[in-house]
């Protein structure tokens, strides 16, 4: 631990560095591979929706053993809808029940197909349920979260070029927020797990962690610029990398404070319980999380740093304390 902390306090100090800044081509190209994969495969595959978002009919088969027989449930719907067992998505739920998600079914069809579970399963016909759902429910949900992501960045991106003076901040932050949306998002269709209303509840909550690691990096940063003078001879970029630096241990902490009990609930949810919605939302928790610490660090300072070296006045700046540093350099040599 006191080596740890020891670490920290030669980041802050600056007697310990990492060049982020400096290597941000780096970074960004990882970040730039990593958001086209996530957004081609989808392109590509597709994503895996939830019965709530393409509709249909749903049921659930309780009180059996564990480790049940799918492919029951799969003889079952062929039975009564020949050909429609094949396709229709069957998954064990907590260990001891099965769930079978068809698509939509008549009143008698699904009386059928319970039915026909009740027999297969050999359980009583009150410990099937069943129920179906219209895709316009899903729709109305899909809507209203794009609505709210859009009112959210636009009032975001508002809020900080007011609060940090500049629109630079704000760009950088907004850009480093969708790539955690992205990569979130493209997970899920590379590995085929089904996007649900959980799920989309976990993107949308990524956006205010993602956001609130960043403010306080660029609270730091704004607040060790400020004390750059002429007399500094650290460049605009030196100082946005001295303040990351400042900032990575806590950056780290807060991820790995965040990642615990996130990770908890997703092996509880997924692997325990078999809690759909547990497992969903801790999903796009955790993956969002993992890529907010990585732009936050990697992507959006950077990036601020890219935009504002590019000024006329850092420039001039910069020009001048390197002359500076040569100067000094030349007369410690003679």
């Amino acid at each position: 631990m006191a080596s740890f902390s020891k670490f920290g306090n030669d980041l802050y100090t600056g007697a310990r560095s990492f060049n982020i800044v400096g290597r941000r081509r780096i970074w960004f190209s990882i970040a730039a591979v990593l958001v086209l994969i996530a957004v081609i495969v989808p392109l590509v595959r597709g994503f895996q929706f939830g019965i709530e978002f393409r509709g249909g009919s749903e049921f659930t088969v309780s009180a059996l053993g564990n480790n049940p027989d799918q492919s029951k449930a799969t003889d079952a719907v062929n039975a009564v809808v020949p050909g429609q067992g094949d396709v229709a998505r069957v998954s064990v739920v907590g260990g001891n029940a099965v769930r079978v998600q068809t698509s939509q079914l008549t009143t008698a069809q699904t009386q059928k197909i319970s039915d026909e579970l009740a027999s297969m399963y050999n359980v009583k016909p009150r410990d099937i349920t069943s129920s179906f759902i219209g895709p316009s429910w899903g729709a109305d949900i899909t809507t209203q979260a794009i609505r709210a992501l859009v009112i959210f960045v636009i009032l975001a991106g508002v809020v900080m070029a007011l609060y940090f003076r500049t629109w630079k901040m704000s760009v950088a932050a907004i850009i480093a927020l969708l790539h955690d949306l992205v990569i979130t998002a493209g997970v899920y269709a590379v590995l085929g797990f089904e996007v649900t209303p959980a799920a989309v509840i976990g993107f949308l909550t990524i956006l205010g962690y993602s956001l609130y690691d960043t403010v306080v990096v660029f609270d730091k940063i704004r607040e060790t610029t400020a004390e750059d003078g002429d007399s500094s001879r650290r460049t605009f970029a030196d100082s946005v990398n001295l303040a990351v630096n400042q900032t990575l241990v806590r950056s780290i902490n807060t991820s790995v404070v965040a990642l615990l009990p996130v990770g908890s609930i997703l092996f509880i949810g997924a692997v325990v319980l078999g809690a759909g919605t547990l497992r969903d939302i801790s999903l796009a928790l955790f993956v969002g999380i993992l890529a907010g610490t990585y732009s936050t660090i990697f992507i959006a300072a950077p990036l601020y740093s890219l935009l504002r070296e590019r000024e006329p006045e850092q420039l001039k700046s910069t020009k001048k304390k390197a002359a500076t540093t040569a100067r000094a350099t030349t007369g410690a040599v003679r």
